[in-house]
């Protein structure tokens, strides 16, 4: 994914993908965004991490990696487009080098198999699910198969395919209603149904903008477009520049991308039978995408929920 220029924003859609090309040993970013002209941030991923429990708030996160073309991790060239042969459909989380990863969930997995020595896993509990759900038949397997069983616990994966938003969008006319208020009453109180008159046609102005910006592909999940601005759901809990916090390397955060509340259609086939509470999550980085060497920094997501909609 290109980075967008003032008046581009990129749509991404879900659409379902062999395991080979969601789980790639050489780009297992999310959101993959380089920047042309940055030799630096030639590889380039934003992470967004959330907590499956649906009351949780605090579980939403976001970290960037960025890494020259040439560097110890990754292919010089690209990958290729046609699946390995030796490969099925079966997913395979260990990479051939590099950091090991737990077999469950895909993270960093420091723990291991105190038999077998070939599992590893990111805590005790992922450690006894997959222990349950058939480690313990292959751990006296000499060389243990790291083609992982579907443990219910991930997300739904799907490929995230990217298009061009188009340029002309459905005028939306953004003028307040002009509201009479007739009769004998307090001024008071006029001015407070005033008040409240504005702010319902406000309300109803952003949530049709809204509208009017997605009504040309409803289905899109992603909008990409750094150094734009994100499109709101409600008037309600959109954040001042004072709420973005600067960059621990004291640059300002821009917008770069957000996740759309249509996302909820993929994931509300969650495994454990429950649905994700979020409307409009925006994803906020470092202005100047700092160097990081080979490490991550975490950046900031600013979520606003679909229930502050009219």
């Amino acid at each position: 994914m290109a980075a967008a220029s003032a008046a581009r924003v990129e749509l991404g859609f879900a659409e379902p993908a062999p395991a080979w090309r969601l789980r790639s040993e050489q780009f297992p970013s999310k959101v993959y965004a380089p920047l042309p002209g940055r030799a630096d941030a030639f590889h380039r991923g934003l992470f967004l991490f959330c907590c499956r429990e649906p009351p949780c708030c605090a579980g939403l996160r976001v970290f960037r990696n960025q890494l020259p073309r040439k560097n110890e991790f990754y292919s010089y060239d690209p990958p290729s487009e046609n699946p390995p042969p030796e490969q099925g459909d079966s997913v395979c989380l260990q990479l051939k080098s590099g950091a090991h990863l737990c077999r469950v969930c895909g993270c960093l997995g420091p723990k291991t198999c105190s038999r077998c020595h070939q599992a590893h896993y990111c805590s005790k509990e992922h450690q006894t699910l997959d222990w349950r759900l058939g480690h313990k038949q292959a751990c006296t397997q000499d060389h243990l198969d790291h083609t992982v069983p579907d443990h219910n616990f991930l997300f739904p994966e799907f490929e995230i395919v990217i298009e061009t938003e188009e340029e002309i969008l459905p005028e939306v006319v953004e003028k307040e209603e002009d509201f009479e208020i007739t009769g004998s009453m307090d001024e008071a109180l006029e001015e407070e149904l005033d008040s409240m008159a504005k702010h319902e046609s406000r309300e109803d102005n952003i949530f049709q903008k809204f509208k009017a910006q997605t009504a040309l592909e409803p289905e899109q999940i992603l909008r990409y477009g750094r150094g734009t601005e994100p499109i709101w759901i409600s008037g309600e809990n959109i954040p001042q520049e004072e709420d973005i916090p600067n960059c621990p390397c004291g640059a300002k955060r821009i917008f770069e991308f957000q996740v759309m509340p249509q996302l909820l259609n993929h994931l509300k086939a969650d495994r454990l039978g429950r649905s994700v509470d979020w409307g409009v999550l925006a994803i906020f980085t470092c202005a100047e995408s700092c160097s990081l060497g080979t490490g991550y920094t975490e950046e900031f997501v600013w979520k606003q929920d679909v229930t502050d909609a009219p």
